[in-house]
């Protein structure tokens, strides 16, 4: 299985996260503060795209939109990572039927630059765990996933029933403390799902899906652990609790 970070007693360091052919320094693009970069797919055989972006250890804020044909934008989202070589945001953008481009801003400021690699080869997809372990949120609601220090990274899977894809995915590392946060839009979670990885180092790492839809717009969320270090102790706690309104349920 390919991924974001080696099994085992391996741990990610930061910087541009390996595929299955690792991504290397000449492949990105450094996009600067306040700019705009954008890669462009003509081939209808492209259907997808991994966007990966880093920093230097500064933070990263950036919009990414995905552009299908004149003032249509099936796809964007804003990314804040408070670290971006810490935890490198890496994500899978669905591009059926081309021509599609890729747009990337950088809206931090001019001295937080980023590096940007878009590559429609060999491009990440969910594990058999991940696909088979959904669960649904509805709108308005959330799920929180708690992991065990010995998960290096967690694999974040949504889709709809073929309605938008309203939603937002917090890491939280202490009491809302956010070390990332992913606002995203998709106008089709069905033919457009969304899958990223989240990087975890550390300790009391939660993942927080909230589902920023209407109440008639529930969603599948799933959010499971995809490399572990094993000199850790322990595993992931799967499942999660669900929130209506701030009132705890289950």
């Amino acid at each position: 299985m390919s991924g974001v970070a080696p099994v085992g007693n391996a741990r990610y360091q930061g910087g541009v996260m390996p595929t299955r052919q690792p991504l290397t320094a000449d492949s990105s693009i450094l996009v600067q503060g306040g700019s705009l970069r954008t890669w462009s797919y003509r081939s209808p055989s492209v259907e997808q795209v991994q966007v990966v972006l880093s920093t230097e250890g500064r933070p990263l804020d950036a919009d990414i939109e995905l552009w299908h044909g004149p003032d249509n934008t099936p796809c964007k989202m804003r990314v804040y990572v408070e670290d971006g070589s810490l935890r490198p945001f890496s994500a899978v953008i669905e591009t059926p039927r081309g021509p599609n481009t890729v747009a990337i801003r950088n809206i931090g400021q001019v001295e937080f630059p980023l590096a940007a690699t878009v590559v429609a080869d060999n491009v990440d997809n969910p594990s058999p765990e991940c696909t088979a372990s959904s669960m649904t949120i509805q709108g308005g609601a959330l799920r929180t996933y708690p992991f065990d220090p010995s998960v290096d990274s967690v694999q974040v899977l949504l889709k709809t029933d073929g309605r938008p894809l309203n939603a937002r995915i917090e890491l939280l590392q202490g009491p809302n403390n956010n070390k990332q946060v992913i606002e995203l839009y998709t106008e089709d979670g069905c033919d457009r799902p969304f899958f990223c990885y989240l990087v975890t180092p550390g300790s009391g790492n939660v993942v927080r899906i909230v589902n920023t839809a209407p109440v008639e717009f529930p969603m599948t969320a799933s959010v499971v652990a995809h490399s572990i270090n094993d000199e850790m102790s322990s595993s992931a706690v799967l499942g999660g609790d669900v929130v209506f309104g701030g009132e705890f349920s289950r």
